[in-house]
Parts: C-alpha cells; sequence; structure tokens
C-alpha cells in the first residue's frame, strides 16, 4: 500500500553528491608548530629571540610565544596574541580601519535622529591577504608586523600533515645563529661610603638607617637561617667547654661552657661553678655576636666576627678582653665537624694525615721504632703516648683538636660487656624460679604458632610479643637483654630454638645468683662504654700513613752501597 520511505520523503540532496564537512570541523584541535627565531641584535640591548609558531588549521590564526632561555633570562610572554596576520604591513591602521561597513554621510543634526548612508559596493575596501599554511616551512620568513621571523624547524604531526597534503619528504631543520654581539663588562657598582659608627645600635642597624630615609631592619640571611635552625635533636650549636686564663689564680679554676649558634654566629657563654668556689652558675655572655680583637671600634666598615672556623679545641678566644681557651667538646660538635669536614679544616682527617705524613717521611723509622715492643706484638697506642710524640714532631701549628681527630678516626674498641649469656642465663633461671614459673611446654607452642612458615626464625619484635603473651616474671629490660644475646641470622631474626633452650633449666644447668635490681643492674647508663680515643689502633693509623715504602728504600740502599764496598775491596785487592 505504501511504498519505501524514500520516495514519500526524497533526500535534499542529490545522489551521488558528497557533503563537504567545514574546516572549523574537520581540523578542530589541529595545530602545526613551528620553531623560530627572530634577530633582534641590530637594537640595543637587543638578542636573537627563540619563538614557537603555532597555525590554528581551524580558522587560519597564527599564534606566537617566545621561549624563555635555557640558562636563566627573561620568563616567556605571549610574543603575538592569536589571530590572522596580514602578509604586508606598512605602517599603524587608524582607528575603523578594519570595519566592516564604509560610511558615506551622516544625516540629522540631533543625537537620536542621525542617520548613516553605507557604501553598499565596498569600493574603498582593501583586500587583506593573510598567512596560510602554503606559506608555512621549514627555512620560510614570516613578516610579523615588521619583524623577520624565519621558521628552523617543525614537530612531527606538522611534518606528516606536509607529507600526505603536498608532498613535501624534506625537513631538515636549520640551525639558529649564536648571539655575536659583545656585551661590555660593566664593572661593579662602587660601595657606599657609609660614615662611621656613633656606638648607638649595632653596626648592622646604623648602616641600614644610613642607606635608606624610612627606618627598617637590618637584613638577616633567611637561608643561612632555614639551613641551620634547630631540626628535632639536630640543635646546630657547637658546645666547648673552657677554662678562663687569666693573672687572677681564682679565675684559671672556673669552668665555661661557650655555646656557638651557626643560625646566625652568635655566641653565648655559660658559667658552671664548681662547689666552695666563691662562684655561682650563671650567664657569664649572653647570645649575641663577638667581635674579634685588634679592631677599630668606630669605624664606617662592619667589624669581622668569631666564625664557626676559630671554634675548635685548643683555640684561645678573646671576648670583652676576657681570654678563653677551648679545651674540649661534646660529642655533637665533634659529630657535626666531622661531618662537614669541608668546612672544618680541624675536623678534615684526610687534611691532617697529609700534614702528618710529610713530617713523619724522613723519620718515619725512628717513630715506628719508638712505638713497636719488641717483646710483643703492638696493636694499640695510647693516646697521650702518641698525643706527645706528634706535637715534638708537628712543631706548634699542631693543635689539641687535631689530635683529637686522629684518636676518633683510628680508636681502637676495648669495651667489655658487664654481664654475658652466661650472666644473664643465670639472672633468668633465678628469676624464674623466684616466681614458680615452669611453663616451657606452652611457650614452644606460641612460638611455633607465631612461625606461620615454619621457618624457625622470628623477628626480635614477634619473640618479645610471644614472652609478653606466655606472662613470664621477668622485666621488660631483662627481656630486651635476654634477646640481644640470642642466637641470630643474617637477617637478624631470632632462631627461637636457641630461645627454648635458653630457658630450659634441663639444658646446661647453672647455678642460682643472688637476688639483685635487675632494673638498676642492667640499665643502659649502668654500662658506659668508654670515651672514643682513649686507645688507637696502630696498625690502621700505620695504614693510613702509607709510609712502609721506606723500610724497602733504606734496604735497597743498603744493599747497593754494601755491593759498592765488596766491588772496592775487591778491586783493592787487584791492585795489590
Amino acid at each position: 500500500m505504501f511504498g519505501p520511505l524514500s520516495d514519500k520523503y526524497p533526500s535534499i540532496y542529490p545522489r551521488g553528491e558528497t557533503i563537504e564537512i567545514p574546516g572549523w570541523i574537520a581540523f578542530d584541535k589541529k595545530v602545526l608548530h613551528f620553531q623560530g627565531y627572530w634577530d633582534d641584535q641590530k637594537t640595543l640591548y637587543g638578542y636573537i629571540h627563540h619563538l614557537e609558531i603555532r597555525y590554528y588549521l581551524a580558522d587560519d590564526t597564527i599564534e606566537i610565544k617566545e621561549l624563555q632561555a635555557e640558562a636563566g633570562g627573561e620568563p616567556a610572554f605571549m610574543f603575538l596574541r592569536r589571530g590572522k596576520l596580514p602578509k604586508l604591513y606598512k605602517d599603524l591602521a587608524a582607528p575603523g580601519h578594519d570595519s566592516n561597513y564604509t560610511v558615506l554621510n551622516v544625516l540629522g543634526s540631533a543625537l537620536g535622529n542621525r542617520r548613516y548612508i553605507m557604501d553598499p559596493l565596498d569600493c574603498g575596501k582593501e583586500t587583506i591577504d593573510y598567512y596560510c599554511e602554503k606559506d608555512l616551512s621549514i627555512g620560510a620568513i614570516i613578516n610579523c608586523y615588521g619583524r623577520k621571523i624565519v621558521l628552523t624547524d617543525c614537530d612531527s604531526f606538522t611534518r606528516a600533515y606536509y607529507a600526505e597534503k603536498y608532498g613535501i619528504s624534506e625537513f631538515t631543520p636549520l640551525q639558529i645563529p649564536d648571539s655575536q654581539k659583545l656585551f661590555k663588562i660593566i664593572p661593579p657598582p662602587k660601595q657606599r661610603e657609609l660614615p662611621p659608627w656613633n656606638g648607638f645600635g649595632t653596626h648592622e642597624d646604623s648602616a641600614q638607617n644610613c642607606i635608606t630615609v624610612e627606618p627598617k631592619a637590618p637584613f638577616k640571611d633567611f637561608k643561612k637561617f632555614l639551613m641551620y635552625d634547630r631540626d628535632g635533636l639536630d640543635s646546630h650549636i657547637l658546645r666547648f667547654a673552657a677554662r678562663m686564663k687569666s693573672k687572677i689564680p681564682e679565675n684559671c679554676d672556673r669552668n665555661f661552657i661557650i655555646s656557638y649558634y651557626l643560625t646566625d654566629d652568635t655566641m653565648a657563654i655559660f658559667e658552671t661553678a664548681r662547689k666552695n668556689s666563691g662562684f655561682k652558675t650563671s650567664c657569664f655572655l649572653s647570645r649575641c655576636k663577638v667581635k674579634l680583637p685588634g679592631q677599630k671600634m668606630f669605624d664606617s666598615k662592619p667589624p669581622c666576627c668569631y666564625t664557626p672556623q676559630h671554634m675548635f679545641i685548643g683555640a684561645t678566644l678573646i671576648v670583652n678582653d676576657f681570654e678563653f681557651i677551648l679545651i674540649d667538646a661534646d660529642e655533637y660538635c665533634l659529630r657535626f665537624m666531622e661531618l662537614n669536614a669541608s668546612q672544618y679544616p680541624k675536623a678534615n682527617i684526610g687534611l691532617i694525615m697529609d700534614k702528618v705524613r710529610e713530617k713523619l717521611r724522613p723519620i718515619y723509622k725512628d717513630f715506628v721504632a719508638a712505638n713497636v715492643n719488641a717483646e710483643q706484638e703492638t696493636k694499640v697506642i695510647s693516646y697521650d703516648k702518641l698525643r706527645s710524640q706528634l706535637c715534638q714532631i708537628m712543631g706548634p701549628d699542631f693543635t689539641e683538636h687535631d689530635m683529637v681527630t686522629i684518636s676518633r678516626a683510628f680508636s681502637a674498641v676495648c669495651y667489655k660487656e658487664r654481664y654475658d649469656r652466661d650472666k644473664i642465663r643465670a639472672m633468668t633461671l633465678t628469676e624464674l624460679k623466684r616466681f614458680l614459673w615452669d611453663d616451657l611446654d606452652r611457650l614452644k607452642e606460641y612460638l611455633i604458632q607465631a612461625d606461620t612458615n615454619r621457618t624457625g626464625k622470628l623477628s626480635q619484635k614477634g619473640c618479645r610479643t610471644v614472652l609478653k603473651s606466655c606472662r613470664l616474671p621477668l622485666d621488660n629490660v631483662l627481656i630486651d637483654k635476654i634477646l640481644s644475646v640470642m642466637k641470630k641470622d643474617e637477617n637478624c631474626e631470632i632462631i627461637y630454638e636457641d630461645l627454648l633452650q635458653f630457658f630450659d633449666r634441663n639444658v646446661n644447668p647453672m647455678s642460682d645468683v643472688p637476688p639483685s635490681n635487675i632494673k638498676f643492674e642492667l640499665w643502659w647508663g649502668s654500662e658506659k662504654e668508654p670515651e672514643a680515643g682513649t686507645m688507637i689502633d696502630w696498625c690502621e693509623f700505620n695504614k693510613y700513613l702509607d709510609l712502609e715504602y721506606t723500610f724497602t728504600e733504606a734496604i735497597k740502599d743498603a744493599s747497593i752501597d754494601d755491593t759498592l764496598k765488596g766491588v772496592d775491596q775487591q778491586n783493592n785487592t787487584y791492585k795489590e
């Protein structure tokens, strides 16, 4: 009854005719990217501008952006805003030049009754030719409102587009010329000579008020403040023990602590008084910058103050006409200086040993003979013995801090534990017997249950959890000591079979020990380690010196002398 739908509603397009897709749809978000440059070296302070040219295929507009230089320079900015770029540019157009209508006459005098007669033929309208994609290629020169821009390269999409549409296969990039402009070296500006300090306030405050009319606070090094400010337990404070050097005998026995703050190079001095000395513990000098002695007080230049390099053991500081000698430093100070050895020469073991090596080279044989014991092998040497010898050899330039650095670098470990494994086991079995604990089977069951992989090993944390769950009548300090003496593998995991044998009274029975205060006896402070450097490893010290070849050279010279003497004697016999 009814025919096809196409017969009733025929198509508006003839058959065989294709619909042309508009460019703003076909080329949406498709951009041709070119690299180029604009040489502006002819003008004053001009340079070569590195540019990125973007051609939008959707509406044939061009956008140019300047790229930032690799080594600093001004930030990148937009060189040309997106729009159509005319090929010819004469001068700046007058207002209304780009209007779509040409007004021939204006009729009417009143503002509201005015009428305009337009030119329907656009006789005076100029035809403007704009840049298109055919005008862009590597090596082409674009006139951007009087600025000659040379295209040097393009991206992969642009190359594929031109190869497919225009059959272009040659895309050799051009080199951007180097800047040939000779820059004149401008001398640094002369420093402003300030008037002498008048004694009011600090030098920095007075200088800042002389530079500007408006009073401002002195400039502070904020970067240094962030670098050396307190960070948790890292205080960045160098503390030294000091003694006062004075003609008054009572002052020579006074003890001081000098704190140097790295965050702002200030110094504070505190006195720690001894009993019945007549002095009390107090602040000797509040935190401030300390000037070096021997400087003019009222001078226009800022005074030189003590720096961290002036602080070392054996140094002499003069603070407000009081003379202090640094005799010791805390562990944090010594370690900080050793970690930053490039800034502190007195803590640089490499520089110190180089000086010692040069001094010991001619007398190394006598030096070794004086420290080697012929009866038994010498492995360690005392601090005082090596110090006395090096002070005689090195002279007055060898400071106490140099010796401390050597002793810490080659320190011999002479530490013996107060309680070994057997003593710990005897104390443990005595405690278990005293509290009537005998549940070894349950402990074994819990250990096996905790070992899910059946490796026979548990971590220290896992063993502590199992021991606490079994309600062993042992103190936490004793449990930590037990776990520290257990057998471990390469991953520091405890072999819990050894732990079971440790608690088994039938395995290697031990006699009971008298009851004692376990918390006090096993406290970490009761087993104080000896100070580093009291004994020096003689073998490591000589190994670092690396002067053993002097012995071989001496032996060779002696053998040559003996050979020459033998030849001379033989020649004399022939002559006779």
